[in-house]
């Protein structure tokens, strides 16, 4: 309506009644003056020609439809309104840098753990790298309450890092002759709220693991209680052919293992029967003091293949997903 106010100010001459083209104006229609009239008609010229076609109703209408269909653009909410093309390809093309900036951080993280074995020989400035670049992936978290996303959590998680003391003497004993921590492992059921945390042993003669099943709760968006319920030491799994490895490192000096060669061959030939008898006992289980039958337990990131968790004496926890290609070395 603006535009047609503005438009009806335009200056221009104003006909009279007795002007002949003036009947032109009151016809209900557009129209515009026919040529044969302007030639014929000796008081026409380009004075009244020009108020005619300013005042043609085209104008006004064509400036109210445009008023109109802008106000429906802005005003009810349409489509446009989330932004134009240019800021919604910015957008886009910030998500993906974020996401590529995840992935380098998470790359990153798992290559200062490569000869740290889990944390036990990790040095303090890998340390404090390795804080670092869990502080910045926990400002990305992108499952910022965890616990209300318990299906991510399902699976088995492989432990890749700790600086938690207490696990230290149990990592350290695989640095003995012969034994080797294999995998240390917390399997995770949030349907039945249940989890097990196992640790495997190998040596030249058996493997075996042990375990321990508990019972968590939810405690807020980012915590859980755990309650530990029992342990267990699986049945151990007798190999059926030893290998003996030239020698090993004790205490700083090489001990030769090429005189055991032939003890171990005697050992071996009774170690098929041996197998099947330890096989079929079942597994021995024992019930935990209740002064370490508690903890809980804070996630702190979490996404399809990599968790950080901080426990209860500011130790931290990184876990990778069984499966992923963060595994691969």
């Amino acid at each position: 309506m603006a535009a047609i106010s503005q438009l009806n100010q335009f200056p221009c001459k104003t006909l009279s009644s007795k002007t002949p083209l003036f009947s032109h104006f009151s016809s209900s229609r557009p129209s515009i003056i026919p040529l044969n009239s302007i030639k014929n008609n000796p008081t026409s010229n380009n004075s009244i020609l020009k108020p005619r076609i300013l005042v043609t109703r085209e104008q006004p209408t064509k400036k109210r439809s445009l008023f109109l269909v802008k106000a429906v653009d802005e005003g009810e909410g349409s489509p446009e309104n989330e932004g134009p093309p240019v800021a919604l390809a910015e957008k886009g093309e910030e998500e993906l840098k974020e996401l590529a900036e995840v992935d380098r951080l998470k790359g990153q993280l798992v290559d200062t753990f490569y000869g740290t074995d889990r944390g036990l020989n990790a040095t303090s400035e890998t340390r404090a790298e390795v804080v670092e670049l869990i502080t910045q992936l926990e400002a990305r978290n992108p499952n910022p309450a965890p616990t209300e996303a318990l299906t991510l959590l399902n699976g088995k998680w492989i432990l890749a890092y700790t600086s938690f003391a207490g696990l230290f003497p149990l990592l350290s004993s695989g640095t003995l002759p012969l034994v080797k921590v294999e995998e240390i492992s917390q399997t995770i059921d949030s349907e039945n709220l249940t989890v097990q945390n196992s640790v495997q042993f190998s040596g030249p003669l058996a493997t075996t693991s042990i375990s321990t099943n508990a019972k968590f709760e939810v405690r807020s968006p980012k915590r859980v209680q755990i309650k530990f319920e029992e342990g267990i030491i699986a049945t151990p799994k007798l190999t059926d052919s030893i290998e003996l490895p030239e020698n090993v490192e004790l205490l700083g000096q090489t001990i030769d293992l090429t005189p055991f060669r032939g003890i171990i061959s005697s050992v071996q030939d009774t170690a098929s029967s041996v197998a099947k008898t330890i096989s079929s006992q079942p597994p021995l289980k024992f019930s935990i003091p209740n002064r370490n039958a508690e903890s809980w337990l804070l996630t702190t990131y979490l996404d399809d293949d990599l968790r950080i968790s901080r426990g209860d004496a500011g130790s931290i926890f990184v876990l990778i997903k069984e499966g992923s290609p963060l595994l691969t070395p």
